[in-house]
């Protein structure tokens, strides 16, 4: 990510004025609605501002710094309640992640994990023999990934990592992109960072989604003000292409965060409450016995919420979306 981790002073997550116009596409911006912080230790309302051209939308007003946004809350060093138990889930989920990768560049190279976080599908990645390495801003990712998986992460932001251009085959961005105010440097850099042919999949939630009409200010992976850029498949296609790179597919039908992320959504509408579950398995926030109480109730309609989002993935309208582009062959 765009930034300092000097130890000066907790990083942020960019520097200067929001955007004026849409980051994705260049087009004018206009007021949109509030919505209800998703971070506990983060409280207020944000203020979105959408793209008329592309319908993706930012949030206003100044980032948090990175110290509050990632490095406290939902996001500080514990471990959730019932991990354990989500390993298979987990692993799973890195299952198909790789699959993505391998179904665009087949054959095993050198991966690098951006926003690596606790190193797990660096892990992964090894096992399935890529020559896989990661980058972290967060020290307790770096500290969490040695503990947890043996793996040693570059702490490092985008724009001063120790890459080296044209000496990658695949790179992952996996739910990093929202949480940049001005994405497309950070896409030209990692762009340059790729072989010819190489591929690069980035993952983020999808403001064009029926999870997001749904849920509302509410909707689970709005999660402002940490996220600070909300794409649509337009916005996100444009932003690459835009970057330098050959969109390769949009893949909208996907096992990690998206069933959950439909069932969050509507209970947090049903409740009024911002992703209370979630929360309280990250230890983030204390239980509630009344929004506890719906919340569990609601339990029995996850395969419900798992089909719905099931084919809104299929119809192109899924919780959130993994774009894959690669390096022009004469880039």
């Amino acid at each position: 990510m765009p930034g300092s981790t000097t130890d000066s002073g907790p990083p942020t997550l960019s520097s200067g004025d929001p955007p004026r116009v849409c980051p994705a596409c260049g087009g004018p911006l206009a007021p949109w609605r509030s919505a209800p912080s998703g971070e506990p230790s983060l409280p207020g309302d944000v203020h979105l501002r959408r793209c008329v051209l592309c319908g993706t939308a930012v949030s206003a007003g100044p980032p948090p710094t990175f110290a509050a946004a990632h490095d406290a809350g939902s996001y500080a060093t514990r471990r959730p309640r019932g991990s354990g138990a989500a390993r298979p889930i987990l692993a799973a989920f890195d299952r198909q992640r790789l699959r993505l990768v391998a179904r665009h560049h087949p054959a095993r190279g050198r991966l690098l994990d951006v926003g690596a976080g606790r190193g797990r599908f660096v892990a992964a990645a090894r096992a399935a023999g890529w020559d896989a390495a990661g980058i972290e801003p967060s020290a307790r990712g770096v500290e969490a990934a040695e503990a947890s998986y043996g793996v040693t992460l570059e702490r490092a932001m985008i724009d001063d990592a120790s890459v080296a251009s044209g000496s990658l085959d695949a790179v992952t961005l996996w739910h990093v992109l929202e949480h940049l105010e001005d994405p497309a440097p950070a896409l030209r850099t990692i762009g340059g960072w790729l072989r010819p042919g190489g591929v690069l999949v980035v993952g983020v939630p999808n403001l064009g989604s029926w999870q997001a009409r749904l849920g509302g200010g509410r909707w689970f992976h709005l999660d402002v003000p940490r996220h600070r850029v909300h794409l649509t498949p337009d916005g996100l296609r444009r932003l690459a292409e835009a970057s330098g790179l050959e969109v390769v597919a949009i893949h909208q039908l996907l096992l990690e965060h998206n069933p959950f992320g439909m069932w969050q959504s509507l209970v947090n509408r049903l409740t009024g409450t911002t992703s209370h579950l979630f929360h309280v398995l990250k230890r983030a926030e204390r239980p509630r016995p009344g929004a506890l109480a719906v919340t569990l109730l609601a339990l029995p309609l996850i395969p419900v919420a798992a089909a719905v989002e099931a084919v809104a993935g299929l119809l192109g309208r899924g919780g959130t979306m993994a774009l894959v582009a690669r390096r022009p062959a004469d880039g």
